[in-house]
């Protein structure tokens, strides 16, 4: 038996508008690998009181609904707090649409196309606080980052204090230090929390503390979104 049989049971909302889309997804997903479909909604509206009434670990969310859409239903999640991880499931994966979803708190971003061994991979992913991209909106992410002109140097090299602009500090979002900064450009590049302690010359605990510290300063949740808050504020500063 693989290792797959032995991953705990995860409880999934399927949030879409079309009923044949919802069908097809519990008919993909639910029994499978301890996957249970415990609800589903067919409106953004609708989540909040789905999610405190079913309790999910996993909410499966399409972006364009009717009244209140995927990513305005993210952001109402969590704000009220909620422990469930929003999956992306959409037709759309345009750079807005990635970005801002990420942005509003979900984990992960797959097209609707994607391999039914994706769709169920995500969620255990995601219910294991892991992000999920379907390739083409990866490629998205990546284009994205190169465009905003993202960290240029290679994972080996030390990103020091002095690279700021301004040695007052000016350029660095509110209360974020240096060193921290240091932190979320290395996390913009894709790496580890190995690879930024090896980089920084520090240990792995400093570097999740720096983490931890940037999630509370920048108001983000994790590593995706503060990737995309370092580019985004580096693409400020170079223009």
């Amino acid at each position: 038996m693989s290792g797959a049989a032995e991953r705990p049971s995860v409880r999934v909302l399927i949030v879409d508008d079309e009923s044949l889309m919802r069908a097809g997804l519990r008919l993909m997903i639910d029994g499978s690998e301890g996957i249970e479909v415990v609800g589903e909604a067919s409106d953004g509206s609708e989540v909040p009181d789905a999610v405190a009434r079913l309790d999910p670990d996993v909410v499966l969310m399409d972006i364009r609904m009717p009244v209140v859409d995927g990513i305005a239903a993210t952001a109402a999640l969590r704000r009220g707090g909620s422990r469930a991880r929003v999956v992306i499931l959409t037709a759309f994966d345009t750079d807005d649409l990635l970005r801002d979803a990420l942005l509003e708190g979900a984990v992960s971003f797959l097209v609707k196309d994607a391999a039914p061994r994706s769709v169920v991979d995500a969620v255990h992913d995601a219910a294991a606080g892991r992000s999920s991209f379907s390739p083409t909106a990866l490629a998205r992410l990546v284009a994205l980052a190169t465009r905003s002109g993202g960290p240029d140097r290679a994972p080996s090299t030390v990103v020091s204090a002095t690279d700021r602009r301004d040695p007052s500090g000016a350029d660095l979002p509110e209360l974020v230090t240096a060193r921290e900064w240091d932190v979320g450009r290395l996390v913009a590049r894709g790496l580890t929390n190995s690879e930024i302690a090896d980089a920084l010359f520090v240990s792995q605990t400093t570097v999740k503390t720096h983490l931890s510290s940037l999630f509370a300063k920048l108001c983000v949740t994790n590593r995706v979104q503060l990737a995309i808050r370092v580019l985004e504020h580096e693409t400020r500063i170079d223009s």
